[in-house]
């Protein structure tokens, strides 16, 4: 079993994460403030950029191949390397997809 070193952006925030357990699970066990909901990879609220380093994820059903890349489902995220990950930060598809829900409210309003 391995140790990494997860540091979240702007907080100055860290945890050390085996590669055999969760990014979210580890912040629920040392109390760091996390958000989550679903916890099976399909509703994104756990969702962080990676800034550096590398998970494996093959849960994160939410996620296409390509967001998967950059970003991390921290309820399945098992850490690969050390990390840097802005939490809060969400794949282009799903911004996308609340702008357009934004849109189409503010023209039923119209």
């Amino acid at each position: 079993m391995t140790e990494y070193t997860v540091e979240f952006v702007g907080t100055g925030e860290s945890i050390e994460v085996s590669d055999k357990e969760t990014i979210l699970s580890k912040c629920i066990e040392e109390g760091v403030a996390q958000e989550y909901s679903c916890r099976v990879g399909m509703c994104l609220a756990c969702s962080a950029e990676i800034v550096e380093g590398d998970v494996t994820q093959p849960a994160a059903r939410g996620l296409t191949d390509e967001e998967a890349e950059e970003y991390a489902l921290t309820c399945m995220a098992r850490p690969n390397s050390d990390l840097v990950l802005d939490r809060g930060k969400y794949p282009p598809s799903i911004e996308d997809d609340a702008t357009a829900m934004e849109n189409e409210a503010a023209a039923a309003d119209d």
